[in-house]
């Protein structure tokens, strides 16, 4: 009968009830809470303990059951245990490493997926996850204590993280400790610290201090918290306060009498920093450069900006705040600023033109108040001419001389003996009002007016200079005539910003050069159109600010991301008149000027 019934069921020939249907792939399918329940029911078994095969067993006696085979699945720590040594012989085994509280949450956690992490315990959790090797349970660690850091607990974090060879909270932890300076330096953990750490921290070239004297100030307070057992370390710290950077009358009032009151070893950091201010006010170059004079960086930049006003102002991209700095304004009487350019990274170089002569000024921005100091005049008479510094000498390209002739010699500045020298090589087209960048060690001349047989030409040719060898090479042309364009250089490209055709009409187009491809490609189009803007690049961003169109001011900034090819658009503060140009520098060296 059941034979009958089967025949029947299945048929002699078995019936066809895919028909002809044209999928012949086989699909995968997949019962993504079954592994859940797998393991909700192998910690239910554990729980009972129920087909365990092991014991772990902790110095107070605890023993917290489990299953090899899964202990080894999660945990090359147990997978060595159980497969290479004498415990694989074993169903009880020492665990002296780990309290039985820390193992019992280990061992949850290889069954579960889960682990509660908190203040309590992160401090016993972290370490014991390095031992069995849950790479899982340690990142989730330092996640938690990484949104625990504050002033009061970060230099202990650091050290932990360092005991534990945690890279990703040592880095962000000693992140944290240069940003919140301040605060840090206020709290017992600084008090508590060695000799060493203290060196460690306050050694870092980025520290975010409005000024030196916090540094030397924190210092001062370490010293005297324990002054018996510290007085000796007083050099050895005081050696990496950079004193000369302290405001003079502070170092006469504060510095001088503290210590060498304290230590009479300090004297030559006295002597030292007096005798880079008197320097300051004379030569830039003599001045030898040490870590000692030189600023720290907050790691955060603002760009400065200055208007024909001869007004500076600083614009912070990341909050789009603009900020007058009335400390740093130049004293110029009749003199106009062109170009500007920045010299080992505090050093704002200014150049343009007087009655008849052209002049060129630093500001020092390392001080405060700043000091400006004044420098050689130029060999020639330039205004309209293009500015860069490479190796430490200051190039001067083309331009206009005092006549109204348009130049195409070179000149350039020696920084270390403040000398100038004209270079034999020259243009090869005589250019002024023309776009210059520095990429790859050349120097870039782009677009700009020359004239031909009396007239007046807009110019669509591009040309680079190389210092070391003082020869020119033509390029290839832009597709479009640029009068007074802007460059700007980024990730290996140059750009080429607005600036007027031959029909005297000013642009918004843009177009971009490779010097791997050797040609000039457009982008999108800014939204206004600009001649003789300023452009920065900054953190992969190209900031086009101010401009004119025709007399129009243009009182916003454009900003290029060329990931989506698209511009954005933020107001520019309504005060500051006509952009002349501006400098890329570290945060830390204008806050003070407004702090």
């Amino acid at each position: 009968m059941d034979s009958i019934h089967s025949s029947s069921y299945y048929g002699s020939e078995q019936m066809d009830i895919m028909g002809s249907s044209e999928c012949e792939s086989p699909i995968n399918y997949s019962y993504f809470s079954h592994i859940v329940n797998v393991f909700e029911a192998l910690q239910s078994l554990r729980q009972d303990e129920v087909f365990c095969d092991i014991g772990l067993k902790t110095d107070d006696g605890t023993i917290v059951f489990g299953h090899k085979v899964v202990l080894m699945s999660a945990s090359q720590y147990f997978r060595a245990m159980f497969t290479n040594f004498n415990e694989s012989q074993k169903n009880l085994v020492n665990i002296n490493e780990l309290n039985s509280t820390v193992l019992k949450l280990m061992i949850d956690f290889i069954y579960t997926g889960k682990i509660m992490i908190s203040k309590e315990n992160v401090q016993d959790l972290l370490p014991a996850a390095n031992l069995l090797q849950l790479d899982y349970v340690k990142d989730a660690c330092v996640k938690f204590l990484l949104t625990q850091l504050d002033p009061s607990n970060c230099l202990g974090i650091r050290a932990f993280a360092d005991l534990h060879n945690c890279l990703e909270l040592t880095t962000s932890s000693e992140a944290y400790i240069r940003k919140k300076f301040l605060d840090v330096v206020k709290g017992d953990e600084f008090l508590s610290l060695s000799t060493e750490e203290v060196i460690k921290l306050i050694s870092s070239d980025v520290l975010n201090v409005p000024s030196e004297e916090k540094v030397y100030e924190c210092v001062i307070n370490w010293v005297y918290h324990k002054l018996d057992d510290r007085y000796d370390s007083l050099p050895k710290l005081m050696e990496h306060v950079r004193l000369p950077l302290l405001n003079i009358n502070y170092i006469s009032i504060n510095v001088v009498e503290e210590l060498l009151k304290s230590s009479h070893l300090c004297k030559d950091f006295i002597i030292e920093a007096f005798q880079l201010h008197v320097l300051k006010t004379k030569q830039l170059s003599t001045i030898p450069q040490t870590i000692r004079n030189t600023p720290r960086k907050s790691g955060q930049k603002v760009i400065l900006v200055f208007s024909n006003a001869l007004k500076i102002h600083s614009y912070d991209p990341t909050t789009n705040l603009w900020q007058f700095l009335p400390e740093i304004r130049l004293k110029s009487g009749k003199e106009i600023v062109e170009k500007l350019t920045l010299f080992k990274e505090h050093y704002v170089v200014v150049m343009g033109t007087g009655k008849s002569k052209s002049f060129l000024k630093i500001l020092d921005l390392s001080i405060k108040p700043p000091s400006w100091i004044s420098m050689v005049e130029t060999l020639v008479f330039r205004e309209s001419f293009g500015l860069a510094i490479f190796d430490d000498f200051l190039y001067v390209v083309g331009g206009s001389s005092i006549n109204g002739f348009i130049l195409s010699s070179v000149e350039v500045f020696d920084m270390s003996i403040q000398e100038w020298r004209m270079m034999s090589s020259r243009m090869f087209t005589k250019r002024s009002y023309f776009g210059f960048g520095v990429l790859n060690n050349l120097l870039y001349v782009v677009g700009g007016s020359s004239y031909d047989d009396d007239n007046s030409l807009i110019l669509k040719s591009v040309e680079c200079y190389d210092p070391r060898l003082d020869t020119w090479t033509q390029l290839a042309e832009m597709s479009t005539s640029r009068f007074d364009p802007s460059v700007g250089v980024m990730d290996g490209v140059i750009y080429a910003v607005g600036g007027e055709n031959e029909d005297e009409e000013c642009l918004k187009s843009v177009e971009v050069y490779k010097p791997s491809s050797g040609i000039w490609t457009s982008i999108a189009d800014m939204h206004f159109s600009r001649c003789g803007s300023s452009v920065f690049a900054l953190d992969g961003l190209l900031y086009v600010v101010g401009g004119k169109n025709g007399e129009v001011q243009i009182e916003s900034i454009e900003i290029y991301n060329p990931n989506t090819n698209t511009w954005s658009i933020e107001e520019m503060s309504k005060s500051m008149g006509e952009i002349v140009g501006g400098v890329i520098v570290d945060k830390e060296l204008v806050t003070k000027f407004y702090n």
